[in-house]
């Protein structure tokens, strides 16, 4: 039905015939003769028609945008001063012999253009119309390039693919899972995986030493603009293999993805951070290394002041007291550190104190602050000093909780980073290694993981058990441009260790066996040394389209309250169906109250 793609016409093709098929995407008539530009998912190409055809002539008058049209006809340059230097095919149009409608169209209910005003739930409601726009379209072909690279990268080394279930158990990975009712086993339950982090284990033990799969993966939790209910992420395990190793080889993974998708080199090696200097320098386990903001430790320069703001986190073991300087940000107004004040508050911190920075030789009377009558000369000049500031500067302040000292500077050091265009471009990949086996949760009083709990950590099981507050595991994160796109671990092997990590996390030996008694089963039959990691595809992806949410490069996403516009889903199930589960649909609480 065609010979060629609209995109691929090019001057090359000058006075051959060709036949193309596609989409309007804009009809023009000029004095006589019609312009057709047909697109379909390779690009644009402009279709002429003139009054010498009647009949071709008169069905041309008849299309509108998002028509669907069959067209052939000779290639020939385009007139002087026509060219379109923005378009591939810009160069030459299609002098049209013939013209088949092959569908109409209803008037769609936004433009089928790159930039469009219409909402998002109106875009995923006709997601089928909005794919057909070149910039999905683009993302969509990128997305499909990324995963042939990262098979042939794995194949080519040596990595089988092999599925895992989805229809599998319930298991505790801090998430909520999808729960499927079974019919045919009455009042019981699958769920669908969160990761197919056990299988690929098992996996191991199998003597499957190289395993991947690009893997669906479910969690039923509340949504941001890098989170979806079902998404999608490239699973990889290896046995007999080192944290460098492992490291090394997806370094040589990311380098030659980039290289051959977006023809970016990424560095040689990628730099290591241990998480507490992450946490020190950036208040964050995925700094953007693109800013060169950090935030600097002053908690030591406190202690001995009278204001009970500062002096109080500076006395508590777990509080923080940092700084950050804004080179040349003594230009910002009341009203934008106002704004930084109401932005921090999100992350809990009460307050923003912050110095202007006019004169540094004059001491306190070069700098402005309400703040500065509670701190005495040798504090400000200690700051001052440990901040490296310079005339102009401004130095933000946060005291509090360590937790939430980290995470309102952190924040806030990326969102004034790109708001006064101190944001380098390009990539900025980073390991994070060396985090803390364990979090103690106030709330439940007993530690948790901060992977998951076949992460191995480093030591004996006596030295893990004797000090679990300060365990670190073997665990690696990869950041790029602030944002974690995969994470992994060498996993525990060892039988022991695996019982003592349950233990400490409060899971006793029959909760145990009954949620993990198949893994702890299988460790005990010769488990090889071996770890992984996971990619998340599609915020990868995201990250190199540009893209600002994750369900710009997936095909059917959901809303961020996880439901579907396109099919309506979720929906609710008829009597007989849920008869045949033996399930019965209770009323919301909200309900039943009334």
């Amino acid at each position: 039905m065609r010979s060629h793609y609209c995109g691929q016409v090019t001057e090359t093709l000058v006075d051959q015939e060709v036949e193309v098929c596609g989409w309007v995407h804009r009809r023009r008539d000029h004095g006589g003769v019609i312009f057709i530009d047909l697109r379909d998912r390779d690009g644009i190409v402009q279709v002429v028609f003139d009054p010498d055809s009647p009949a071709n002539f008169e069905i041309a008058e008849r299309v509108r945008n998002e028509f669907v049209l069959r067209c052939k006809g000779k290639v020939r340059a385009r007139p002087e001063g026509t060219v379109n230097t923005n378009m591939t095919t810009g160069q030459i149009e299609v002098f049209g012999t013939e013209i088949e409608i092959l569908n109409r169209s209803e008037p769609p209910p936004f433009q089928i253009e790159d930039a469009t005003d219409a909402s998002e739930e109106v875009r995923l409601k006709y997601r089928y119309l909005d794919l057909r726009r070149p910039e999905m379209q683009q993302r969509m072909r990128i997305r499909g390039q990324v995963t042939r690279h990262l098979r042939n990268f794995l194949d080519d080394r040596g990595f089988l693919e092999i599925e895992t279930p989805f229809l599998t158990k319930a298991t505790p990975e801090g998430a909520r899972d999808y729960v499927v009712p079974s019919r045919t086993h009455e009042g019981k339950f699958f769920a669908l995986p969160q990761s197919p982090q056990l299988f690929k284990q098992l996996l191991m033990v199998s003597g499957f030493d190289r395993y991947y799969q690009v893997a669906r993966c479910f969690r039923d939790e509340d949504l941001r603009s890098d989170r979806q209910p079902e998404f999608t992420q490239l699973d990889i395990e290896a046995s007999f293999i080192s944290e460098d190793q492992i490291t090394n080889l997806m370094e040589d993974m990311f380098r030659d993805i980039f290289t051959h998708v977006l023809e970016v080199p990424l560095p040689h090696e990628f730099p290591r951070m241990t998480y507490a200097e992450a946490i020190e320098r950036f208040g964050s386990d995925k700094p953007d290394l693109r800013i060169p903001l950090e935030l600097i430790s002053i908690t030591d320069l406190m202690k001995e002041v009278e204001f009970k703001v500062f002096s109080g986190p500076a006395n508590d073991p777990k509080g923080r007291i940092a700084a950050m300087r804004l080179p040349q940000g003594g230009q910002l107004s009341r009203k934008e550190i106002d704004d930084y004040t109401k932005f921090v508050s999100i992350y809990g911190a009460k307050g923003l104190a912050y110095i202007k920075v006019n004169e540094l030789a004059k001491g306190r009377e070069g700098l402005q602050s309400p703040i500065l009558k509670f701190l005495p000369d040798d504090v400000i000049d200690g700051i001052m000093k440990r901040v490296g500031a310079e005339d102009g500067d401004l130095v933000f302040f946060g005291a509090d909780k360590a937790k939430i000292v980290n995470e309102s500077l952190g924040a806030l050091r990326v969102k004034v980073g790109h708001d006064r265009g101190l944001c380098e471009h390009g990539w900025k990949p980073l390991w994070v290694v060396d985090f803390p086996m364990f979090e103690f949760d106030e709330k439940e009083n007993r530690f948790q993981a901060l992977h998951h709990p076949f992460t191995a950590p480093i030591g004996t099981v006596e030295q893990v058990a004797a000090d679990p507050e300060n365990a670190l595991s073997r665990a690696y994160d990869l950041v790029l441009n602030g944002t974690e796109v995969g994470g992994g671990s060498i996993r525990i092997h060892d039988p022991a260790m695996q019982e003592e990590v349950l233990k400490l996390l409060g899971i006793d030996e029959a909760e145990a066996k009954d949620k993990f008694g198949f893994l702890l089963d299988a460790l005990a039959f010769g488990c090889p040394p071996h770890g992984g990691v996971a990619f998340g595809l599609d915020r990868l992806v995201m990250l190199m389209t540009g893209a600002e949410s994750i369900r710009d490069v997936m095909a059917f996403p959901k809303t961020q309250s996880a439901g579907c516009p396109l099919t309506s889903a979720p929906t609710g199930i008829s009597a007989t169906h849920l008869r045949e589960l033996s399930l019965r649909q209770r009323q919301p609480v909200a309900k039943e109250a009334e």
